[in-house]
């Protein structure tokens, strides 16, 4: 948008009168004692413009429900309002941005792949919860979209179109339906997007969706708020012609925004895998004391009793058991005295060994025998150079190298806690999809930004030998611009730090890799585990145990929760969900 626009064509004047400063005219005062608000299903959106009294707008954001997350927006006085419950609430550190409904271009058509529509049922109810739950947002209320009939508030959500996945939502308010807005204004709250998606796009799709449906009702603008450190969002929004506004937010003090009232914690050098056990110790009142932010180091203190963390790994598992799983070696052989199927293994001396393997394989995998998040590990490997390659690399990182029969199916992770299984998910290599427009490496990168973005920089696609191996075993080059809706694997590897997702299959997981999973466990004598199993199918029988990892990432398996069932695990007192599944008779 130019800068040449009036400012009666940027609504300013409406603006001023009833968010700024000052008496409001008295042509509107009437207007301003209806104290409105509209419940949003992860909690409540009030007009503060639309109360006369601070001490009664303050009391009704006191008024807060456990779990939910209210905003007071267009607060006139925001600062006299808090001082009415100095200790309960508190100004949002984020900044108001505005899109000039009659003067906006949204031409801008979704991606071909994408289908934005409006929120249909109870599946669509629980991907968009799921998409939230990833995003460490807080989610809709059980049956809250069932049971909640309100003109004023839609949701959208964004549909991938070759598999019907929801992939992103946004929820969106009109103003004149809530409450006769004399500014005649709109919103948009809780935009999200699966942080496991491949494709770009549904951010901008979804909001310019929204904004079409609010400029077709005839409303002067739309207004979203957003953190003002959320570079990545705010230059979306620029670029889609909003404009910031010195409108504010105020909220109550609660544990789900915590940080946003203290400042700093002392664990902002975690990562993703210890910040979603540390997050759910402090909601619980767990004291945390971050001894190694880089390593992932911290204790645990609730009622005289402490517990040492590596981020999943603790006091609770024994030396003994986790030298159980670092050598995967050792795995195998517990494994398979328990009864578990187990890849056949075979210790491989030098290069030669592992080319007389291939000949007798035609497929392998090499990889060391101790190591984690996928380091020296080499799949389906099937000429000689890359098998002498791969050799050297697994010998880089261990002096004892493994060969192992390749076997095609799912990588399928389960994690066990307490002899129970918590979360199951497929892990999908590293892919992308051609657009017709940009080289592999092009694709490559913009998809590792995504996802290192999503995941706090733990994810990326690493652009080595084995990412070209794998494009050019595909018959491609790196060079090459990859035709539109193609998609390829450039991983053989699903380790969410090569770039790898995960997509959770827990309700559907069939009962002999539970118990297998359960079994592994107890013959491990862990407490906690993470098994990668190949499977044909996560909700059939079959299945080879690949290997056990005693420190699992216990992020990005939503919807379970895994970091719940953790921490119910080292302080069962402050447990509050009792179901077992999964159990062992």
């Amino acid at each position: 948008m130019g800068q040449n626009h009036t400012r009666k064509q940027l609504g300013i004047e409406h603006m001023a009168s009833l968010k700024h400063w000052g008496e409001p005219p008295s042509a509107i005062a009437g207007k301003l004692d209806r104290q409105a608000i509209v419940d949003c299903g992860w909690g409540r959106l009030i007009f503060g413009q639309t109360y006369n009294s601070n001490s009664r707008l303050a009391e009704d954001l006191c008024a807060e429900q456990s779990g939910q997350r209210d905003v007071a927006l267009y607060t006139r006085d925001p600062q006299v309002v808090v001082s009415k419950a100095p200790q309960s609430l508190f100004i949002d550190p984020s900044l108001t941005f505005r899109l000039n409904l009659p003067a906006a271009s949204l031409d801008d058509p979704a991606p071909e792949y994408l289908e934005i529509r409006r929120l249909k049922g109870d599946d669509d109810s629980r991907a968009i919860n799921r998409i939230y739950k990833a995003r460490d947002m807080v989610t809709v209320r059980e049956n809250f979209y069932r049971d909640h009939d309100d003109d004023a508030l839609q949701t959208l959500v964004a549909v991938d179109i070759d598999d019907g996945r929801i992939v992103g939502c946004v929820t969106g308010v009109d103003h004149y339906l809530a409450f006769e807005d004399p500014d005649n204004g709109s919103s948009l709250w809780a935009l999200a997007v699966d942080p496991q998606y491949r494709r770009p796009g549904a951010g901008k799709a979804l909001v310019v969706a929204l904004a079409r449906n609010f400029q077709a009702a005839g409303r002067s603008f739309m207004d979203l708020s957003v953190m003002h450190d959320n570079e990545q969002a705010i230059r979306l929004y620029e670029a889609l012609d909003f404009y910031q506004v010195p409108v504010y937010c105020v909220k109550t003090r609660n544990t789900i925004n915590q940080q946003l009232y203290t400042g700093d914690r002392r664990d902002s050098d975690l990562n993703v895998y210890a910040k979603i056990i540390v997050d759910e110790a402090y909601r619980r009142g767990i004291r945390v004391d971050v001894i190694d932010g880089d390593g992932g180091f911290f204790d645990l203190s609730l009622g005289g009793r402490s517990i040492s963390c590596r981020e999943s790994l603790t006091d609770l598992t024994s030396a003994v058991a986790m030298s159980r799983c670092a050598d995967k070696e050792v795995t195998n052989r517990f494994l398979s005295r328990a009864g578990l199927e187990v890849t056949g293994q075979t210790r491989l001396a030098d290069a030669d060994e592992a080319l007389e393997f291939l000949r007798q394989h035609g497929r392998i995998v090499i990889k060391p025998a101790e190591g984690e998040q996928g380091a020296g590990v080499f799949v389906d490997l099937r000429h000689e150079e890359e098998v002498r390659q791969a050799w050297a690399g697994a010998a880089a990182h261990c002096d004892k190298v493994l060969g192992e029969a390749f076997f095609e199916g799912q990588d399928l992770r389960i994690i066990v806690i307490d002899e129970r299984v918590v979360a199951a998910a497929v892990r999908a290599p590293a892919s992308i999809v051609g657009d017709g427009v940009h080289r592999i490496d092009e694709l490559i990168d913009k998809q590792s930004r995504r996802r290192s973005a999503a995941t706090q920089g733990e994810s990326a696609i690493p652009v080595d030998a084995e990412t070209r191996r794998c494009v050019r075993d595909a018959g491609y080059d790196m060079q090459q611009v990859l035709d539109s809706g193609i998609e390829l694997q450039v991983r053989k590897t699903a380790n969410l730090h090569t770039g790898g997702t995960l997509h959770d299959v827990t309700d559907r997981l069939h009962p002999e890799l539970a118990d297998a999973a359960i079994r592994g466990a107890l013959a491990l004598d862990i407490p906690l585990v993470g098994f990668d199993f190949i499977v044909e199918d996560p909700a059939g029988p079959g299945y080879v145990v690949i290997e056990a990892n005693e420190r699992p990432g216990l992020a990005n398996h939503e919807p379970q929760p895994t970091a719940e069932r953790f921490i119910d695990m080292l302080f069962p007192q402050t447990a509050t969900i009792q179901e077992r599944p999964h159990e062992t008779s």
